[in-house]
């Protein structure tokens, strides 16, 4: 068998005759792949011998990616299994699973330097340690460890305490590091970690003979149930050595130094094994050039994604609409209003795309109340001056129905037909109004998710609105938009999307705001009552009812549940019209009720022939009645602040004051509490949205995992906004140079978006 060797240059040998046998010459490119555990050679073409050398690196480096953990040394199958549980399958998630935060283990601390509010690292000897009952019968372990320069007690609320007082002996010497905390004026550190010496070690040694635990500033990193630090650091250790460099970096050099960037290798092995001169605090802020670069470099392929979509888009042939005004001006002087400047402005940048060649993507943001529907529906008649067919799709039955609602009245009068499609829609009603859609005859189609089933046929599709827009994925809108010839399509939201959250899930789509309310809207004053505090809440109903207003009273539930205490909207509404509002007309409303019930139970309240509407978070968005000037919801704390904020917006809607009164239970959670206070503080619809995705993470803000949000592995939203913004300016002005990035130079660069992100944000049209 002939040797293959490597020279003192990194590159392989080749025997004279394994080059003839491939054709090859000196010099020449070779592809190595795996076959069944074996190597096999074969010959690499391509136009640009440069191009080809990098298309080869970048193959061989992603399959020393793509190898399973198991072939790294120390993973066996038990360790396989636990990293697995944490999504660390190949040596890829290994690289990408950085650490949460790090601990400053370059020398250990004597006990009377441990600093409250840090956590330390230091040697001790257990001086005593047993289970304590504490006043109230609270049950803890507890043990005091000591050195020559002082003693510090540990606490366990959580434990076993014969196996905790087992193992903590006195006399027995470890390497400890927690939190340090102050407990009064005594440091204490709660519940932390341990490793024994053995009898007679000495501590100099331990740290000496592990430099990847001390010694150094220390990676911490996010486990699994029976997956420990110490194990995990040794494993990332040998995968970063060994494995960091097959990480190509492919931003372009004048973009890297621009930008102050690292190579991604480099930037891997700081982040996961930072040097001992590295400040702790920015380590501990993500804020070092290295989690900037990996950062960068993330958002950076992602937001090149969206700038060709974004172009590919503007190469599509739409249907250019022409500006007839035969539906929009009489819909306008049938108004009982004018439309703000807001929506005015809002509806031109609407008109303008939908006149273009090219097919409207465009995102409307506004906060309650500001007209968004009317805007959307103005639009749909645009598309049926034009001899084409509007689709509205909501993500739930409720929304939907509400939509419907609003404005079928309006349509019919124009004599334009509307009909209702959802998964309510069933039988031989639901053949019929296929067959009119299909047909044409129905003009303006309000749906959910049936909308783009594969059943559902158009005549000629020639606008898309999609509302609440984050309960929608990409693949949804791709959905929507292939039931017509390249439609326009129009994404709304009435939950304030910070800017940054917008640039990356919506990144594709043009954007306006809706940032004027409607003349005659006024504040709405907002208080968290407690339960206690009821019966002032009822005489508050009471006096503005008998002053001529109404209210709304939102309970979380339909019907009362023996799993749950929260308050159900059918029994409050029996309690509060016989035992607390007898001479009052009380209704209710709930999402069980069918289509034509809620309208009565609306065209109820707004006539002012209730004067309590009792309800669920079905009015959360559609409802609009002037004179209801109190809005009270029941267990405020066990709703997001944006739905607070969505059901807050039924109120303040005409000249009077109005208030929203937010009930809770005793015992709140820290956020709920934060929550409340939010709300309490404020009525800016973009600031409780920052404050909302704070407080629950992008995933949760959206309302669903699968939302469009991509799956960073680096990059946080809120934290990384300012290189996002870097990023996204970069990469669309790459796209605006290079159309395509069909340059040679950018070759490779266009393989590694399509590798990263092809699938995900259909660019596959561009390869």
């Amino acid at each position: 068998m002939p040797e293959v060797k490597i020279g003192a240059d990194g590159k392989l040998q080749l025997p004279e005759d394994i080059l003839a046998g491939l054709g090859l010459g000196a010099g020449d490119t070779v592809l190595i792949e795996m076959d069944g555990g074996k190597a096999v050679l074969s010959r690499a073409v391509a136009a640009c011998p440069g191009v080809a050398a990098g298309q080869l690196r970048d193959a061989i480096s992603r399959k020393n990616l793509e190898a399973s953990m198991r072939f790294i040394r120390g993973v066996g199958p038990k360790m396989a299994e636990l990293l697995a549980k944490k999504g660390i399958q190949v040596v890829e998630d290994a690289l990408y699973h950085l650490p949460s935060r790090y601990e400053d283990r370059r020398r250990l601390r004597l006990i009377e330097e441990l600093r409250p509010g840090w956590v330390e690292v230091f040697h001790a000897e257990v001086q005593v340690a047993d289970a304590v009952v504490a006043k109230g019968g609270r049950r803890f372990f507890e043990a005091v460890v000591g050195d020559d320069s002082g003693s510090i007690v540990l606490k366990w609320f959580h434990c076993n305490p014969r196996y905790m007082k087992g193992v903590w002996q006195p006399g027995k010497k470890g390497i400890f590091t927690g939190e340090v905390v102050l407990y009064g004026s005594r440091r204490e550190i709660h519940h932390p970690e341990v490793e024994w010496l053995k009898e007679g070690e000495d501590i100099a040694s331990v740290v000496a003979g592990d430099p990847v635990n001390f010694g150094r500033t220390v990676p911490v990193y996010p486990l699994t149930e029976g997956l420990h630090q110490k194990a995990l650091r040794k494993v990332l250790k040998e995968v970063v050595d060994s494995c960091s460099r097959s990480v190509a970096t492919h931003i372009p050099d004048d973009i890297m130094v621009r930008r102050s960037l690292m190579p991604l290798t480099d930037a891997l092995n700081e982040v996961h094994f930072p040097g001992n001169d590295a400040d702790i605090t920015v380590l501990n802020s993500h804020a070092t050039k290295a989690h900037r670069t990996l950062a960068f470099d993330e958002l950076f392929f992602f937001q090149l994604g969206l700038a060709l979509k974004r172009q590919g888009t503007s190469l599509e042939d739409g249907i250019p609409f022409q500006i007839s005004h035969k539906y929009t001006r009489p819909l306008l002087k049938m108004l009982p209003y004018s439309l703000t400047a807001a929506q005015k402005r809002v509806l031109s940048e609407i008109k303008q795309d939908m006149s273009c060649p090219a097919p409207m993507y465009r995102l409307v943001q506004g906060d309650v109340g500001s007209g968004k529907t009317i805007v959307a529906l103005l639009a749909a008649l645009l598309a049926v001056e034009n001899d084409c067919q509007a689709a509205i799709m909501a993500p739930t039955e409720l929304l939907a129905e509400q939509h419907f609602l609003n404005i079928h009245k309006l349509c019919e009068q124009l004599g334009i037909a509307v009909r209702l499609l959802s998964l309510a829609v069933k039988g031989k009603e639901r053949t019929a109004t296929l067959e009119a859609i299909a047909s044409g005859t129905v003009q303006i189609v309000v749906g959910t998710h049936a909308v783009i089933q594969e059943k559902v046929l158009f005549r000629r599709l020639g606008l898309g609105i999609i509302d609440e827009q984050h309960r929608f994925g990409v693949l949804q809108r791709g959905g929507l938009k292939k039931k017509g010839a390249c439609p326009h399509i129009l994404v709304m939201t009435a939950t304030p999307i910070p800017r940054s959250l917008a640039m990356t899930v919506y990144g594709d789509l043009s954007l306006s705001v809706i940032d004027e309310l409607p003349p005659g809207r006024t504040p709405v004053a907002t208080r968290v009552c407690s339960e206690s505090q009821r019966s002032q809440v009822y005489r508050l109903i009471k006096d503005e009812v008998r002053s001529g207003r109404q209210a709304y009273l939102i309970c979380p539930l339909v019907e009362e549940s023996e799993k749950s205490e929260l308050r159900a909207a059918t029994q409050m509404a029996e309690h509060l019209a016989a035992e607390i509002f007898p001479e009052l007309r009380i209704g209710l409303l709930h999402g069980r009720l069918k289509p034509e019930e809620k309208e009565t139970v609306m065209a109820s309240f707004k006539a002012r022939e209730l004067d309590v509407l009792v309800a669920t978070t079905v009015i959360e968005v559609g409802i609009d009645v002037p004179n209801a000037t109190v809005m009270v919801v029941e267990h405020a704390d066990r709703f997001g602040l944006s739905q607070l904020h969505q059901l807050r917006g039924r109120v303040g809607r005409g000249s009077g004051h109005s208030r929203c009164i937010l009930l809770a239970g005793g015992s709140l959670s820290d956020e709920a509490r934060q929550r409340l206070k939010v709300m309490e503080e404020t009525t800016d619809g973009f600031r409780i949205a920052e404050a909302d995705l704070e407080l629950r993470g992008p995933g949760d803000f959206l309302g669903t995992r699968q939302a469009g949000l991509p799956d960073f592995r680096v990059a946080h939203i809120l934290r990384d906004a300012r290189i996002l913004e870097e990023a996204r300016h970069e990469a669309f002005a790459l796209v605006a140079k290079d159309p395509g990035l069909s340059a040679i130079e950018n070759s490779l660069l266009r393989d590694e978006l399509l590798w990263r992100w092809g699938g995900r944000l259909e660019l596959a049209v561009v390869a």
